[in-house]
C-alpha cells in the first residue's frame, strides 16, 4: 500500500499506533478513520466516498485500481461497500505485524477478564 508518511508504509504505521494507543485506542482510531471515509448518507464506505476522502488519511497517492482492489479485498459480503466491521478487519489484514500482535492482545484481554471473574467470585 502507498506510504502515508515520510518513509513509513501503512503496514509499518498501524502497529506503531497499536503500541502507542493500546487495543481499545486503536479500535477507536480505526472507527474514526471509518467515519472520515464513509458516505454520510449510506453509513458505509463506497468507492466514491473512498476516492473523495482518501486524502484525509494520507491515501491520495493511491490509484483508482488500488482503491478498487482495496474495496474488493475488504468487502466480505460482496455488496460493493465496506461496513465498519469490514473496514476494521481489512486494516488488520493489511498489517501482518498487527495480526500477530492481535493474538497477544486477545490473550491479555482474556487473562484480564479471567482475573476479574475470579476476583469477583471470591468476594
Amino acid at each position: 500500500m502507498a506510504g502515508v508518511g515520510k518513509g513509513l508504509d501503512f503496514e509499518d504505521l498501524l502497529p506503531v499506533m497499536a503500541n502507542k494507543l493500546g487495543g481499545e485506542g486503536l479500535i477507536k482510531e480505526l472507527c474514526n478513520g471509518f467515519e472520515l471515509l464513509m458516505d454520510k448518507e449510506k453509513g458505509v464506505i463506497t468507492l466514491e466516498s473512498l476516492k473523495r476522502n482518501a486524502s484525509l488519511l494520507g491515501l491520495q497517492d493511491l490509484k483508482e485500481d488500488e482503491l478498487v482492489s482495496m474495496m474488493r479485498e475488504g468487502d466480505l459480503d460482496g455488496d460493493g461497500a465496506l461496513t465498519q466491521m469490514e473496514f476494521c478487519v481489512l486494516m488488520f489484514r493489511l498489517s501482518p505485524d498487527l495480526m500477530e500482535e492481535s493474538w497477544f492482545w486477545l490473550e491479555e484481554t482474556l487473562q484480564h477478564e479471567l482475573n476479574n471473574n475470579i476476583n469477583n467470585s471470591s468476594i
